[in-house]
């Protein structure tokens, strides 16, 4: 009896070990940030197309330092991927709406259900679950109030789950942003 109760024993205090030092390798990631880095992470945010060279001289390093900092970036998984913002004016994507979604389970089935059958559809730039009255919050751009009016009823209602929708149309954009700051 002795013998099965310490290997037991054994096993718990490993696998504790083991989360332990994922969450001390998770905090040693965020802690290794330092000015520097704060500044790269800023500069690439105005401008990801700054070439390397450039981005060294802004921040007063060398150049093959600067490729060392952007690569453990990366890595860290602080740098997801680099983008180019779309005017959507310009692709005649003028209609922005709000989707408030209403479950009508609120189990976990039922939501990921639900999030893997919103991450389908190209139409849906944003999915926020959130706390509230509703489930989520969908933002969609439409080049018309019919498209908006199709995903609705072609789509977003036909989704198994799905008990109540609230649309709301923007407008106009008084801020949009996509820096995050970072101090």
């Amino acid at each position: 009896m002795k013998k099965s109760y310490y290997r037991i024993l054994l096993v718990n205090i490993d696998n504790i070990s083991y989360i332990i030092s994922v969450l001390f390798n998770y905090l040693n990631i965020i802690m290794k940030i330092d000015n520097i880095d704060k500044q790269i992470l800023n500069l690439l945010q105005e401008n990801a197309r700054i070439t390397n060279v450039e981005l060294a001289s802004k921040v007063g390093i060398s150049p093959p330092a600067m490729l060392e900092r952007v690569k453990r970036l990366e890595k860290g998984g602080f740098l997801k991927k680099y983008i180019a913002v779309i005017n959507p004016d310009k692709l005649g994507k003028n209609i922005i709406a709000l989707i408030s979604v209403w479950l009508s389970a609120h189990q976990l089935r039922s939501i990921d259900s639900f999030t893997k059958q919103i991450n389908k559809f190209e139409e849906v730039l944003e999915c926020y679950h959130i706390a509230g009255e509703e489930d989520f919050i969908l933002k969609i751009m439409s080049n018309s109030i019919k498209d908006v009016e199709d995903f609705l009823l072609k789509k977003l209602t036909k989704i198994q789950g799905v008990s109540k929708v609230n649309t709301k149309f923007v407008l106009s954009t008084v801020k949009y942003e996509t820096k995050i700051k970072i101090e």
